[in-house]
């Protein structure tokens, strides 16, 4: 069976500004990897442009579809962009990835 590598990054704050930045650097990360030859699931790339419809942008509403997702994940990679270590979004998918027995890779941010 074919599976593929879950994505996390920081997304959440209050300017919209620095949300968009964090789409950006995370679709660029994704894309490299795919390059690579990785198979990459993206939520933030995934949920950024179905939120600007009136979708909420907090980790409390994201949280049962990104749940699902890391069940079927091989591993986690954790881009860490500023603000990781405080997105709640980011540690929660460390602590159910962890939970549930997936390999964690922490990534630095690419230029």
């Amino acid at each position: 069976m074919m599976t593929f590598e879950y994505l996390a990054c920081p997304y959440s704050h209050p300017d919209p500004d620095i949300r968009e930045e964090r789409f950006k650097a995370v679709n660029k990360v994704a894309a490299k990897l795919m390059k690579e030859g990785r198979i990459i699931y993206s939520p933030i790339s995934h949920t950024h442009p179905i939120a600007q419809y009136d979708l909420p942008k907090d980790w409390e509403f994201w949280r049962t579809y990104e749940v699902i997702f890391i069940k079927l994940c091989s591993n986690l990679i954790v881009y860490m962009l500023p603000g990781w270590k405080k997105s709640i979004g980011v540690r929660s998918e460390i602590r159910i990835a962890k939970h549930l027995g997936k390999p964690i890779e922490y990534m630095e941010p690419i230029e």
